[in-house]
C-alpha cells in the first residue's frame, strides 16, 4: 500500500491564536461599574435619605400625639358639660291649695278624637327633628394619617427593575457574542 516515499506528510495545523479577552474585560468592567454605582447609591440612601425619613416620621408621630391629646381633652370637656347640664335645678315648691280633685263619671271612659295616621307620622317626624337638634353635632375625631408607602417602596422596586434590565442586556450580549462567527 505504501511504496517508498509516496506518503504525504500531514501538516499540523497551527492552533488558533487565543484572542484577547477584550470582550470579557469590557463586560466585567460594566458589571463592576454597576455594582460600584449600586453601592454608592445605597451609601447615599443610608446616609442621607434614611435620617430624613426618620426625622419626618418622628415629627409626624409627635403631631399625631398632640392631636390625640387635644381630642381627648375636648371629649372630656364635652362629657363634663353634658353631665353638668343634666343635673336637675332646685325649684321652689308651691304650698298646697284647696283644689278638689277631678272626678270622672263612673263606667264611662273619656273618648278622644281618632288620630289621623298622617298627623301622627308628621308629629313623630317633628319630634325626631327636635331631638336631633338637641344632640351634639360636632364630635372631634382623631385624624390619624395612613402611611403612603407601599410594596414598591419597601422592596426597592426601581432598583429591581434596573438590575433586571441590566441582566437581560448581559444575557443578550452573551448570546450575540457566542453566535458571532470567529475569524480564522
Amino acid at each position: 500500500m505504501f511504496e517508498g516515499d509516496d506518503q504525504t506528510p500531514f501538516e499540523e495545523e497551527q492552533p488558533a491564536e487565543e484572542s484577547s479577552n477584550r470582550n470579557f474585560f469590557i463586560i466585567a468592567g460594566i458589571l463592576v461599574g454597576i455594582v460600584c454605582l449600586s453601592v454608592a447609591g445605597l451609601g447615599f440612601y443610608a446616609l442621607r435619605v434614611l435620617p430624613q425619613q426618620s426625622n419626618a416620621r418622628i415629627a409626624q408621630e409627635a403631631t399625631l400625639v398632640a392631636q390625640d391629646v387635644q381630642v381627648g381633652q375636648t371629649l372630656t370637656q364635652i362629657a363634663l358639660f353634658d353631665a353638668l347640664s343634666q343635673t336637675p335645678q332646685a325649684t321652689a315648691t308651691l304650698p298646697p291649695t284647696n283644689t278638689p280633685p277631678i272626678q270622672q263619671a263612673s263606667g264611662t271612659a273619656p273618648v278622644s278624637a281618632p288620630a289621623d295616621p298622617q298627623t301622627a307620622t308628621v308629629a313623630a317626624a317633628l319630634t325626631q327633628a327636635a331631638q336631633a337638634q338637641l344632640t351634639v353635632t360636632f364630635l372631634p375625631t382623631s385624624t390619624a394619617v395612613m402611611p403612603t408607602s407601599g410594596f414598591a417602596d419597601e422592596a426597592g422596586l426601581p432598583g429591581l427593575v434596573v438590575m433586571t434590565i441590566a441582566l437581560v442586556a448581559v444575557i443578550l450580549l452573551a448570546r450575540k457574542l457566542r453566535s458571532a462567527p470567529t475569524a480564522k
